[in-house]
């Protein structure tokens, strides 16, 4: 099997898992605060924003092209998080879980369309999608 379709995989088990572990949570599961400051709702939201805003550099390096444009950070990925989590506050469960599939299998789409020799270990197309 080669490293893209381990990852491809991985991705899909691990997705997999977490929607197990939120499964038939109540509402009140899903706001109770038990990571930090966040609770599973803020978690989803989070994971939705990352798989959103690499989409397109992960199709921007399907291209060949770089998968940054210029000026754009993400050292600060707290920033990022905290952003990720307060654009949805105010959404449904129900609408952050719908968002939580659709951002992940827009991402597995974007992933799969990556060359294979650039899904490797050491290159920056694997470390995205991982």
């Amino acid at each position: 099997m080669s490293a893209k379709s381990e990852l491809l995989e991985g991705a899909e088990t691990e997705f997999q898992g977490l929607k197990g572990a939120i499964a038939g949570l109540s509402e009140a599961d899903m706001r109770e605060v038990w990571c930090g400051t966040w609770s599973v709702r803020e978690i989803l939201s989070h994971i939705s924003g990352w798989h959103r805003e690499m989409l397109p550099g992960v199709e921007r390096l399907a291209r060949g092209e770089k998968p940054f444009t210029e000026g754009v950070s993400y050292s600060d990925f707290d920033a990022w998080n905290a952003k990720f989590a307060a654009a949805k506050a105010t959404w449904t469960t129900a609408d952050l879980v719908k968002e939580l599939d659709a951002s992940h299998a827009d991402f597995l789409r974007a992933a799969r369309a990556l060359p294979e020799d650039r899904v490797v270990p050491e290159r920056t197309a694997y470390k995205l999608v991982d």
